[in-house]
């Protein structure tokens, strides 16, 4: 197992290093100057060649990348051309929103979405199998903006219910930090329910056609316990790795959600960047997510052992 982890750690260099080479040649081959940005409407050409000089931007673009990797071999992001303030440091001030958001997401879905889909798998064919598929195929269809808005119209402006936007830190108190927390996570986690309720009643409808479930139930064992250990116990695999996989949608609707609800996040923090062509803010942002995503792939892979006791690295 040490010698698998070891491996799998090792190989997340080379991965990172390809999305940071991408992130950054797409970047510099996109539209836009930042130091255009940086000099205003009115400035003349010589101000803009100064500016791009001030920045290293007049320099060939393998120098530049190979500037930026020996800063990230030190273990530095570099630092914003807008604010001038280390990428590293700004990531840190909004990182509490995004974990805040992320987790309570992810935990809500996964209450949600497993017993959905396990009571769908084992009434199947009825039609709460078919409400929940059908739910699901909304959930899923429905743009993350769109619920967002029409969360904030029904439950902030007109039941004024829950506070539109903004965040509250925990240390202001557990009701002010959930109450702006409840719209940001039901607009996140209405994607991230539909797939993983369609999967775990995939999993669960397969597993329940098989010899162990028979023979349970024949000994009389509570359908319950059959559902619950038996059938859920043996789907859990897929489950946990559709989880996993999910992430990726996570951080796409951080970026989104985030926005709608003026949480002050990493997802805010990378639109203001890109509408601003903040280079060295975009790339380590996008280095941060690309991290954590290869970092629970690898937990997913860790989990399969506990699950599944035929599995070993």
């Amino acid at each position: 197992m040490s010698r698998f982890l070891l491996q799998r750690l090792l190989s997340t260099v080379p991965v990172m290093a390809i999305v940071a080479t991408i992130v950054f040649l797409l970047l510099r081959f996109s539209a836009g100057d930042p130091a255009a940005i940086l000099a205003g409407d009115a400035a003349t050409p010589a101000t803009i060649a100064a500016i791009r000089a001030r920045l290293g931007l007049d320099q060939p673009m393998a120098v530049q990348l190979v500037r930026w990797f020996w800063q990230l071999l030190h273990g530095d992001l570099g630092t914003s051309i807008i604010s001038n303030q280390g990428v590293a440091h700004l990531i840190a001030d909004r990182m509490a929103p995004t974990l805040a958001l992320s987790a309570t997401t992810i935990l809500f879905a996964i209450v949600v979405a497993v017993p959905l889909g396990v009571v769908a798998a084992w009434k199947h064919g009825t039609i709460i199998d078919r409400a929940v598929m059908t739910l699901s195929v909304v959930g899923f269809s429905m743009p993350v903006f769109v619920l967002g808005y029409l969360w904030i119209l029904g439950f902030a402006i007109r039941l004024r219910w829950l506070p539109v936007q903004g965040f509250s830190p925990l240390s202001d108190g557990i009701g002010p930090f959930l109450a702006h927390l409840v719209l940001p996570t039901l607009t996140l986690s209405v994607i991230y329910i539909a797939l993983i309720a369609r999967i775990t009643r995939a999993s669960v409808l397969e597993v329940l056609g098989e010899d162990y479930i028979r023979t349970a139930r024949a000994k009389g064992v509570p359908e319950r316990a059959v559902l619950m250990r038996h059938a859920l116990g043996n789907a859990a695999v897929p489950i946990v790795s559709v989880i996993g996989i999910g992430v990726a949608l996570l951080i796409g609707g951080v970026v989104v959600t985030e926005s709608v609800f003026n949480l002050p996040g990493l997802g805010r923090l990378t639109v203001d960047a890109v509408l601003a062509r903040d280079y060295p803010v975009i790339q380590g942002i996008i280095l941060v997510f690309s991290g954590v995503y290869v970092l629970v792939n690898l937990a997913v892979d860790l989990a399969y052992v506990l699950l599944d006791p035929r599995i070993r690295y």
